[in-house]
This record gives C-alpha cells, sequence and structure tokens, in this order.
C-alpha cells in the first residue's frame, strides 16, 4: 500500500468523524426555537390545526437523502444505528440493504416507514421521505411487519430477538387481524409519530383510509380524531407508557436540523392529552395565586469531629435573638416543629420554611447522642449560633 495515499485516506475519515462528532453535539444541544409555539393555542381539532399550521411547511428529502440522514438522526452512543426494531449492532453505510441479504435477523438494515407508506398512497411527497416516521430498521424484520397496523398481541406468530412481534391484534375488541407490536422501550416513540403524522398532513389524512385494508382498520377517514376509536386508545396508553426520552429529543432537533420542522408532541407532551383527551384534562384554574415569594432560610455546617461523634443535631430557632433561645435539657427530646428541627449526623444542612420575608432569624445548633430519656446534648463551650434574613 502507498503510505502517502494511506495517510490521505486515514486523514479524511478522521475529519469526517470529528465533522459528524461537532453536528451531532451541536443537535444534541440544540433548543426549541423561541417563539416556535406561539400560535398553538386552544384544545382538540383547534389546538391540532394550529400544530398543523405551524410544522407542515418543512425541506422535502430525497429516498436516497435518508441513509446521511440516519447517520445524525439515529445514531447510538457507539456509533452505530439506533434501531427500535432490533438489538442488532449495524454500522452506518456498511450494513445498509444493497438489494442483498436479510434473510435473518441483523444482516441489513433498511427504512422503514413506521407509518406505512400503502397507507398514504406510496411514494408521495412529502410522506414518503417525513424523517419524523422514517426510522432505520432491521431488514428481516421490517419485511416482516410489511404494512401490518401496530397492535398488540397475547399469541404471537413471530417474535423477535428485542421483544416485537406479529400476531392477532388484541387491543380493543374490534379489530382482530394481524398487527405488530413493538418493544415496550418505543411504543411511545412510535405513537407520537404517528400523532406527528396525522397533524403534519392533516389536509389529507382524511382521504387516506381506503388506501390499505390495514390503514383502514387504523384510520377512521377523518382529519380529527384520524384514528379509530380503539387505535387512538392504544396509542395514548402508549404515550403513557413509556414517555418521552432523551433519544427523542435529540432526533427531534436532528431532524429539525435537517427538515426544519419539529414533532409537537415531542416537544410539549402534554399537547397529545390536549388535542386528543381534552375532556380528561381537570378545569385550568381560574386566577394565579397572590403574595409569591421565598420564605425560606437553609442553614448548612459541617459535622462535628471528636472521639465522641453526635448522632443528631438539634436547630433552635428565635425571631428576637440570640439570648432567647433556650439550652435543650438532657433527657428530654424536642419534636420538629416551627422553631425546632432534628436533623442526622451526615446530612449537614436543614431548611426553615414559611418565614416571615425580610425579618431576621436567629439559630443555635446542638450536636447530641441517644434518643428520648437518653438524650445527651452538647451544651457547654461556644454553642455555633448564626443570624439570618428570610427571603
Amino acid at each position: 500500500m502507498n503510505l502517502k495515499n494511506f495517510s490521505f485516506a486515514f486523514l479524511t475519515k478522521l475529519l469526517i468523524q470529528l465533522l459528524l462528532v461537532v453536528f451531532s453535539f451541536s443537535i444534541c444541544n440544540a433548543q426549541i426555537p423561541s417563539g416556535y409555539y406561539n400560535t398553538a393555542t386552544g384544545t382538540g381539532a383547534t389546538l391540532k390545526t394550529a400544530l398543523y399550521n405551524i410544522i407542515n411547511n418543512h425541506t422535502v428529502r430525497t429516498y436516497d437523502n435518508l441513509w446521511t440522514d440516519f447517520q445524525t438522526t439515529d445514531i447510538n452512543a457507539n456509533g452505530k444505528v439506533w434501531d427500535m426494531y432490533s438489538n442488532c449492532t449495524f454500522t452506518f453505510v456498511s450494513d445498509q440493504d444493497n438489494g442483498t441479504g436479510g434473510t435473518a435477523e441483523c444482516q441489513k438494515f433498511n427504512r422503514e416507514h413506521s407509518f406505512p407508506k400503502s397507507w398514504f398512497g406510496g411514494a408521495v411527497a412529502p410522506m414518503y421521505t417525513d424523517l419524523f416516521h422514517l426510522i432505520p430498521s432491521d431488514k428481516f424484520v421490517n419485511n416482516a411487519r410489511g404494512n401490518y397496523a401496530y397492535g398488540q398481541v397475547t399469541n404471537a406468530s413471530q417474535i423477535f430477538i428485542n421483544g416485537g412481534k406479529i400476531g392477532p391484534n388484541t387491543y380493543g375488541g374490534v379489530f382482530a387481524g394481524d398487527v405488530f407490536e413493538p418493544a415496550n422501550e418505543y411504543k411511545g416513540d412510535l405513537a407520537r409519530n404517528y400523532f406527528y403524522m396525522v397533524t403534519c398532513y392533516e389536509n389529507q389524512v382524511a382521504s387516506w383510509e381506503s388506501n390499505d385494508p390495514n390503514g383502514n382498520a387504523f384510520l377512521n377517514g377523518t382529519s380529527y380524531p384520524c384514528f379509530e376509536t380503539w387505535a387512538l386508545n392504544m396509542l395514548l396508553a402508549w404515550n403513557t407508557l413509556d414517555p418521552v426520552s432523551q433519544k427523542e429529543i435529540n432526533r427531534n432537533n436532528a431532524v429539525y436540523a435537517i427538515q426544519g420542522n419539529r414533532n409537537p408532541y415531542i416537544d410539549h407532551p402534554e399537547y397529545v392529552a390536549m388535542v386528543w383527551a381534552p375532556s380528561s384534562l381537570s378545569a385550568e384554574p381560574s386566577n394565579y395565586p397572590a403574595n409569591f415569594s421565598a420564605h425560606n432560610i437553609h442553614l448548612q455546617w459541617a459535622d462535628a469531629t471528636g472521639t465522641v461523634l453526635p448522632q443528631h443535631y438539634l436547630i433552635r430557632m428565635s425571631s428576637v435573638g440570640f439570648a432567647s433561645i433556650a439550652t435543650p435539657v438532657d433527657g428530654i427530646s424536642y419534636p420538629d416543629d416551627a422553631s425546632n428541627k432534628n436533623v442526622s449526623s451526615g446530612l449537614q444542612s436543614a431548611w426553615f420554611t414559611n418565614l416571615t420575608p425580610s425579618t431576621t432569624y436567629y439559630f443555635k445548633l446542638f450536636g447530641y447522642s441517644g434518643s428520648g430519656a437518653g438524650c445527651d446534648y452538647k451544651t457547654d463551650g461556644s454553642v455555633p449560633q448564626i443570624s439570618k434574613v428570610a427571603n
């Protein structure tokens, strides 16, 4: 091998890796743009339409772009592909589907439409390449899933390595056809993918119901609530079962950097209930509380040292002065109240709350061992004392 060519190739590869690290770091530290959701108001269909108007206009990717996009949207901590359909360790580029392999798990990964493309009519832009529902997935599992709806399975005909399975649907008691049940740890991710899809494409989703029998079983032919009742209840349950994770937040930021729009149900998980279950929300309070302020004092100390160590500390407080703080008497316990706090050795701090703001309070700190009639307080010498103004 020519050493010069080898060195150039090595340096080029190293530079690419460094750029990917920097890009990934910037994505992970991205924030929701200021004012992005300012127009997201109301509940139910009103809020859903407001979110549609915020997210529907975005950059459309090509299908080939996705292989590169996955390298920032779905990269695991080990630099490998983060696949929600398997526990396999796929390498970007070298393990992507090239038309061969994929006859068993962990051979190849490909591009999965978690919201099946047949449901919205096939290779139709922009849904066909929308990264919010497109994920890298094990080719074998992807092919087995096909265009099945998501559901829950009791008697599986096929079980995959990470716990995903195929079999008759047992959720809701309405649709009993075959479905694909993903692993529990990703059910919320996929539910929020679906909430995104019917929001981002609110102007089209009502026409999708008749495109595919599996889609027909899941969608109800409306722009709101979009889903059959059993399917909506399941997605809501999955959203609760598997809350938004850091993985989803990072992915949301990465897709935003590429497409220029966001998944509002990741940024604001509360929108799920506000859109699809507004009746489940308690009544909003009429007003804010009054006189909002902090009336607290935080005390800290270092534990005493010596041959005999205290087991506890008694902090005594007065709003008059140090002289008004009585010295504790051996053999008597002083229960916690507004002016006394008992703290175990090792904690080295205590809070006094519900105090009058701008008022000076005085404190003395006594160490003691034993309890009840066996209490023995350290009272001789200089007792630690401090005064502080409540804020």
